[in-house]
């Protein structure tokens, strides 16, 4: 019982001291006395106190040693205090540290204080030097900045006409205003209440498991090449020792029949070429299996793929959250242009990783309104091209996993597959958003749960209404929902739940329902077995017994094997056209929304196995219709 009230008492005061950070004070009064009011555990609050009162040491001590020119300490300070992510990143750190390091350097010429203070000043000057040409070395291109990298080599700065601002009487004062303001803010952030801090960790730990689950999907590809690579070691190593037992027969004077030869050469190449294609090779003529051979391995040439320019992903952000209609649509469907009219590849990899990486779609964001709502815009052209948008990201393994971390997505695109016309673009689009996102386990229940196959079928009821995307994209996915292995768990309590009406107990009877479910019981799954028993236990008797039919979205997701493709229908039928002089596509992007160059990584290409199925063979897993149709 205790421990249950401490760990109350520091959930309590972990609301009440973060009420009292973010300055809700009328609310953390009210809270406290409703605390009393029910006689809820004493809130702690020494530890917020003791890191107030650590935080005012801390900006003394910057100000004292700022004031006594103090390098050295400060520098220890500045090390110690300063996040690692704000010195080495943040703009207005990095300009404030490139001031200081100028203040400590000129300090003895400012004030002498005696024989000492040429070396002293030389100290400091190769203290600025490798501050220059280290840390200081980012502002190097910087038009502020690039005087001061002359400074050491001024043999008297306080008369060079460069430097005359830095010994003025005002430049002190007001570089000081400037650390007190950057260290109330930084100082502040180090007192973050614990349940942000829980809040910023547990985001950290999702963005940590997608990482996860992409590096477990990158580790089964590589095992399965592995797997495959020592297949066809194992079988070199036998055809080489073959070719060295016919070596030594030779050499004893036996001859090697062509029709021996013929078949270890199909044995050597049946891993790389249908056996109708090697059947048809004429291994015999002299040079061709080992020109064969030496072709195989034949490095190809790297081709140089184009990288795009980076982009400002928070002002490009920010404008599809609060820009113009026109802006948004411009903005949505130049993103969708550079997905699907980049190059099939290290480009497309590029442009999706930095999609992500930049979280275009706003998934970590904790604002009420993301660019994700622009789903429920009352612009029928942002709604068309939001979805269009979507689509296209779902037509990409990477893509997709990025989607399905989004809680909110799935119950967007329904909504809306429910609301839009019925043969508008946007539902078409939705539609097939949906289908390629039904490769994924977790996704293919969530739209079993959602009804999704009952408006499936009401929907293909009338099919010769629909167009042939509509037609297409439905009928896949009502066949992905439908070859889920736990639609059984759904199809048995829809039976379990219809068996308790006495009527329909009665005709399940009379067409012999016991004797075809036990056909099923036959299968090797225990879990089944026993819900088909708990089926036939209903169909028996009036009473209901307490089972709920479980369900299974543990099992393997069918989306690494699905192999990337942009179809075409993407980019149909525009109806967007900017206006006179208005910029559009990658223009716009590269003009308006032009970032810093963090896209150079190369990445590597996903390579697939080819597709082992015959066309005659009945699909068992989830599929996309655009893999059998013309791709970008």
């Amino acid at each position: 019982m205790g421990e249950d009230l401490a760990s109350e008492s520091d959930l309590l005061s972990m609301i009440n001291e973060y009420l009292r950070f973010a300055e809700f004070e009328e609310t953390a009064r009210v809270f406290e006395k409703e605390l009393k009011r029910k006689g809820k555990p004493a809130l702690r609050s020494a530890g917020h106190s003791r890191r107030d009162s650590s935080a005012i040491v801390i900006h003394d001590d910057f100000l004292s040693s700022f004031n006594d020119g103090d390098y050295k300490v400060f520098s220890e300070l500045w090390a110690k205090n300063i996040p690692p992510e704000i010195r080495d990143f943040d703009p207005v750190a990095q300009k404030l540290e490139f001031y200081l390091q100028i203040h400590f350097t000129i300090y003895p010429l400012k004030f002498p204080v005696g024989s000492h203070d040429k070396g002293e000043l030389e100290s400091r000057i190769t203290h600025f030097k490798h501050y220059l040409e280290t840390r200081g070395a980012a502002l190097s291109q910087t038009t502020e900045f690039l005087p001061f990298y002359a400074l050491p080599f001024v043999p008297n700065p306080t008369v060079h006409p460069s430097f005359q601002e830095l010994f003025q009487d005002s430049w002190m004062p007001e570089l000081r205003e400037k650390l007190e303001k950057f260290l109330s803010v930084i100082l502040k952030a180090s007192n973050t209440p614990r349940l942000l801090t829980l809040y910023v960790s547990f985001l950290s730990i999702q963005q940590m498991q997608l990482h996860l689950t992409e590096a477990e999907r990158k580790s089964a590809i590589h095992m399965r090449r592995f797997a495959k690579l020592q297949a066809d070691h194992h079988s070199l190593i036998g055809v080489t020792a073959e070719l060295v037992d016919s070596l030594e027969a030779t050499v004893r004077g036996k001859m090697i029949s062509p029709e021996y030869l013929q078949g270890v050469c199909m044995r050597l190449f049946s891993g790389h070429m249908r056996q109708s294609a090697a059947q048809s090779v004429d291994f015999t003529r002299p040079g061709t299996a080992s020109s064969m051979l030496r072709a195989s391995v034949a490095p190809e040439r790297p081709k140089e793929v184009p990288l795009l320019p980076s982009l400002d992903y928070e002002k490009l952000k920010k404008d599809l959250v609060n820009g113009s209609d026109q802006l948004k649509a411009l903005l949505l469907q130049a993103l969708r242009w550079r997905l699907t009219r980049s190059l099939h590849g290290e480009q497309r990899d590029t442009v999706l990783q930095a999609f992500i990486s930049n979280d275009v779609l706003e998934r970590y964001s904790s604002k009420q309104k993301t660019v994700l709502h622009l789903m429920k815009s009352k612009n029928e052209i942002v709604r068309q091209y939001m979805s269009r948008l979507i689509n296209a990201f779902a037509s990409l393994c990477g893509g997709r996993m990025y989607l399905s971390q989004m809680p909110s997505l799935l119950r967007f695109l329904l909504d809306c597959l429910k609301t839009e016309e019925k043969e508008s673009v946007t539902r078409e689009n939705v539609l097939g958003a949906l289908q390629k996102l039904s490769l994924r386990r977790a996704q293919q229940s969530a739209m079993i749960r959602d009804g999704l196959i009952g408006w499936l079928v009401k929907e293909l009821h009338d099919s010769d209404c629909l167009s042939d995307y509509t037609l297409e994209y439905a009928i896949s996915l009502l066949m992905n929902l439908c070859l889920v292995s736990d639609i059984r768990y759904y199809v048995n309590g829809a039976l379990y739940s219809i068996l308790s009406m006495p009527e329909i107990r009665e005709e399940a009877k009379q067409m012999s329902m016991e004797e075809i479910l036990r056909c099923y019981s036959k299968e090797e799954n225990p879990e089944l077995n026993r819900q088909i028993e708990f089926i036939i236990k209903q169909l028996n008797s009036a009473d209901i017994p307490e089972h709920e039919p479980e369900s299974d979205d543990e099992e393997d997701d069918d989306d690494d094997d699905e192999e990337d493709v942009m179809e075409a229908d993407l980019d149909k039928e525009e109806v967007l056209q900017p206006q006179p002089k208005e910029l559009s596509g990658e223009s716009l992007l590269t003009t308006e929304y032009l970032g810093i160059m963090t896209n150079m990584v190369k990445m590597k290409r996903r390579s697939y196995p080819p597709s082992t199925r015959s066309i005659d063979e009945p699909l068992q897993r989830p599929v996309t219709p655009s893999s059998h149709k013309n791709t970008m």
